[in-house]
């Protein structure tokens, strides 16, 4: 395999989709020494196999609005990979969502779900529907057109969807109900369900739990505490807000956070009392993070339309908003301050060239397709609950994920640990992830 070819190849292919041509070659560039150390790989042209999806269901989802008006909106579900389990991965309401990167999100979900040990295939979905200025009863009637159009793809042992961005309990409930009454089953289907009706406990904290997890893993091979390290986080939704919670807990200063409409900065950092605030500000009121200024004067600085890498002084940064939300300039402006750390609780939010910044310099640097996999590996957890028909308890469930974060970093440094001593997490990863997969394809046949 020669990662140039495979590359031209897919962009010549599938056009105009710059964030799957993105995922692909972050993966194949790390993994091309290994690939073609199995020449029993090229054969069976694993590498094209593993690149393009089983499948791709697109479709139109007709709702009513409030005003009685009938709106339309495309709905998709990519099923990348099933080799070692059932599809598995998140649903997506946000405007940009588009076929490029639901493919890249669905590619890297088949890695770290791989990275996970449990038996989950990689998938995503979505709508370029966006929830925000929608009411209850719109999302609800949205949620459940989307469905009518999906639930016979789906199934507790064919295709288990979560959320993700624009997705949360209310519309995970909305879309199970609506599955449940079309297919006439009570069945794990869905994940990240209420607790009353089969969700499990710490999936809603799971993904910013494990993320911070992962990071401790990570810091406790060069004997770092994390007590008293400046943290800037980006996002404000469940993933940073749990990331922020966990952190506090630890010791750790958060000094930032954001949203689409801008960041804030908290010089002293985060108090009990302030995260409360942003916590109800954005679960209760779904209101946006520039009001933090205005509740607490003084204490922050707020920066519009802009992510809070360039105006801050942190150690650590844990981007947990969205794809290439932090580039090289960013990452020279976190390393010019001393930043030691990087751990990723979104998918891809760095851009490569953040990602060779960081890398070059030899800080700890965590892709987040394995520091961010505490959210499926609980929604794996839950379905493992729905399966027996029990319900963990919240220190079980957390007692597993550290585990299973322990276990992935165990595994990315085992595959990734460089000459020099260096772990390069992104070799490591991507070389696991792989490996289980390509292993799973080849015993399997050609299908």
């Amino acid at each position: 395999m020669k990662v140039t070819e495979v590359i031209s190849d897919l962009k010549r292919r599938f056009p105009n989709e710059p964030e799957y041509h993105q995922a692909v070659e972050e993966v194949l560039t790390s993994i091309e020494d290994v690939y073609n150390s199995y020449p029993q790989f090229e054969r069976y042209n694993l590498i094209e196999r593993l690149c393009v999806p089983d499948r791709i269901l697109s479709f139109r989802v007709s709702w009513v609005d409030d005003a009685g008006n009938v709106r339309t909106n495309m709905g998709y579900r990519v099923q990348h990979n099933n080799a070692i389990g059932p599809y598995k991965g998140g649903i997506r309401f946000h405007a940009s969502v588009n076929q490029s990167i639901l493919k890249f999100l669905a590619f890297e979900q088949t890695f770290k779900n791989s990275l996970t040990t449990l038996a989950m295939g990689g998938a995503k979905g979505g709508s370029d529907f966006s929830p925000k200025g929608k009411s209850d009863m719109e999302i609800m009637r949205f949620c459940q057109a989307f469905v009518r159009e999906l639930w016979r793809q789906i199934g507790p042992e064919r295709d288990v969807p979560a959320g993700d961005i624009g997705v949360g309990g209310r519309e995970v409930a909305y879309m199970y109900g609506m599955y449940k009454n079309l297919a006439r089953e009570n069945t794990g289907t869905f994940t990240g369900k209420g607790i009353d009706f089969g969700g499990s406990l710490i999936r809603p904290e799971a993904t910013g739990y494990g993320n911070v997890y992962f990071l401790l893993n990570m810091l406790a091979t060069r004997g770092i505490d994390i007590k008293g390290k400046r943290v800037a986080i980006s996002g404000s939704g469940n993933v940073a807000l749990y990331t922020a919670e966990k952190l506090m807990s630890l010791g750790a200063v958060v000094v930032s956070m954001s949203d689409s409409d801008g960041s804030i900065v908290i010089p002293d950092g985060l108090t009990q009392e302030q995260f409360d605030y942003i916590f109800s500000l954005k679960n209760d009121y779904r209101g946006r993070i520039r009001e933090f200024v205005d509740e607490y004067p003084g204490a922050a600085t707020y920066y519009q339309r802009e992510r809070p890498w360039k105006h801050v002084n942190c150690d650590i940064a844990m981007p947990s908003a969205t794809q290439n939300e932090l580039d090289g300039d960013d990452a020279r402006a976190l390393l010019a301050q001393g930043c030691i750390a990087v751990s990723e609780g979104a998918n891809m939010p760095s851009t490569p060239d953040a990602v060779k910044e960081f890398i070059n310099a030899k800080i700890l640097y965590a892709p987040g397709k394995a520091a961010n996999a505490g959210g499926v590996s609980v929604s794996g957890l839950e379905m493992a609950q729905n399966a027996q028909m029990l319900s963990w308890s919240a220190e079980e469930v957390d007692n597993k994920l550290q585990s299973i974060m322990a276990n992935i970093h165990e595994q990315c440094v085992k595959f990734g640990k460089e000459p020099s001593g260096y772990v390069n997490y992104v070799k490591g990863a991507n070389i696991s992830g792989f490996m289980k997969v390509a292993r799973a394809m080849m015993a399997q046949g050609v299908l």
